[in-house]
């Protein structure tokens, strides 16, 4: 069980080297093949490559965010703000940060955006 900031940074430095393998990986698999469909006589074929490059695109992205999401959250390590909400300035609760290290927002302030977001 991790309880201290330092072992949820190493976490962080793991998941950073976790989600570059998969963005490389991922980028040279060349997910996003650009060539795609040609729209051929093979409507039910072409519908297939282009769902197969939509979820490509779509899991690339969300492996690049999170990339990003991770990084964010060591520079924040790294100027003594890792583990204060952004929005309300209070300490993050260190179960959440066990939870979703990469977090910006206390449960309370994350329950209340999903709210109002209407999720």
């Amino acid at each position: 069980m991790t309880t201290t900031k330092q072992e949820l940074y190493d976490v962080l430095l793991g998941l950073r080297e976790t989600y570059r393998d998969k963005v490389a990986q991922m980028e040279s698999a060349q997910v996003l093949d650009i060539t795609g469909t040609g729209y051929t006589n093979h409507q039910a074929e072409d519908a297939t490559a282009v769902y197969e490059q939509t979820v490509g695109a779509s899991t690339l992205r969300a492996a690049q965010t999170r990339l990003r999401q991770i990084d964010e959250a060591l520079a924040k390590y790294a100027d003594g703000t890792y583990g204060v909400c952004e929005n309300c300035g209070q300490e993050i609760d260190i179960a959440r940060l066990e939870a979703i290290p990469y977090t910006t927002l206390c449960l309370r302030c994350a329950e209340t955006r999903d709210y109002q977001a209407g999720v």
